[in-house]
């Protein structure tokens, strides 16, 4: 019997056609809940992402095997329930890697440097005579970087730093992170610390229990009134009410953001009407090429699964040993 696939998010043409060539396809509209819970009931697999899973959702899909989503982060997905109903999740986490870091330094860059700032200023029509201090900004090359969370993004952002722009490299990790020490000159420490040093304060963690918060007033307090926070990773790791103030009142320099507490931001987010903020619209891993590879990478990961070849790129290796 042939496999049935539940595709919640429109794929590229080619993608398409190899899942096809695989298997029957549904292709549903993620905003239509209820199209999409009755379709998994019937399902072997599925594949999309920026969609909540809820274990609701997955109520009598026993036919369910894998879930397959395009991004490296799972937070949309309960991972436990997945596993206690054996359903496999996969995700992408190493074809996103270079562009998002990319999008790190852009934040960095465009943050210290007052970008988009200096370039609407200059659109508005108000570059009449040399600029004087007011419009100057803070230099990159040379200054710390802390990066909270050296996995594969983080440690893409640190080459980029410490070999193009000759910065020092703190870091915080659960693990410590050799290549980076040894190539980078990466320096593993506590996060008061990594807060307390740093000129730019990097987030590159996944959104946990753990990590949901982590930055609030007592960490933005604690940081140099000269830093810059840069937040590539997810918007509730950061406590947005904390930073706005923050920002505000000149406890910290300025802040680039891709990632919100709620999605898209809202048009009355004070972050909105902030000079020092620049905030780009989640566009981390948002280039052709790498949301191409993604779709691709992530219709390979569930055909894979299904077909009981896949061996990395797996959430919850745990269900392999039912």
């Amino acid at each position: 019997m042939q496999k049935k696939i539940v595709a919640y998010k429109a794929l590229p043409a080619d993608v398409l056609s190899y899942l096809e060539a695989h298997a029957e396809v549904v292709t549903i509209d993620p905003k239509d809940a209820d199209a999409l819970r009755a379709a998994l009931k019937s399902a072997n697999g599925a594949i999309g992402a920026s969609v909540q899973i809820t274990p609701q959702m997955l109520e009598g899909a026993t036919n369910l095997k894998v879930l397959s989503t395009i991004s490296v982060g799972y937070d949309n997905f309960d991972v436990a329930d997945l596993t206690r109903r054996g359903i496999i999740l996969t995700h992408t986490p190493d074809v996103l890697t270079e562009s998002t870091a990319d999008t790190v330094f852009a934040l960095i860059l465009s943050s210290a440097r007052r970008v988009v700032e200096l370039a609407e200023w200059v659109k508005g029509g108000n570059w009449k005579a040399s600029i004087g201090e007011a419009h100057f900004g803070v230099d990159v090359q040379g200054k710390t970087l802390g990066i909270v969370g050296l996995g594969r993004i983080g440690g893409a952002v640190a080459r980029r730093a410490a070999l193009g722009f000759r910065m020092n490299v703190l870091y915080t990790n659960r693990h410590p992170n050799a290549q980076a020490e040894q190539e980078y000159g990466a320096k593993r420490v506590e996060l008061d610390e990594l807060l307390a040093q740093s000129d730019f304060v990097c987030l590159q963690v996944p959104l946990t229990d753990e990590t949901r918060g982590m930055i609030g007033a007592a960490q933005l307090k604690a940081m140099k009134k000269s830093a810059i926070l840069i937040n590539a990773s997810r918007g509730p790791t950061v406590d947005e009410a904390a930073l706005i103030e923050a920002l505000q009142d000149g406890t910290i320099l300025g802040a680039g953001l891709d990632v919100f507490e709620q999605e898209p931001l809202p048009t009355d987010s004070p972050l909105l009407a902030m000079k020092n903020v620049v905030a780009l619209p989640h566009i981390g891993s948002a280039t052709h090429e790498t949301r191409h590879a993604m779709s691709r990478n992530a219709a390979e990961n569930l055909i894979g699964a299904l077909d009981a070849t896949l061996t990395n790129n797996i959430v919850n290796p745990d269900v392999l040993k039912r």
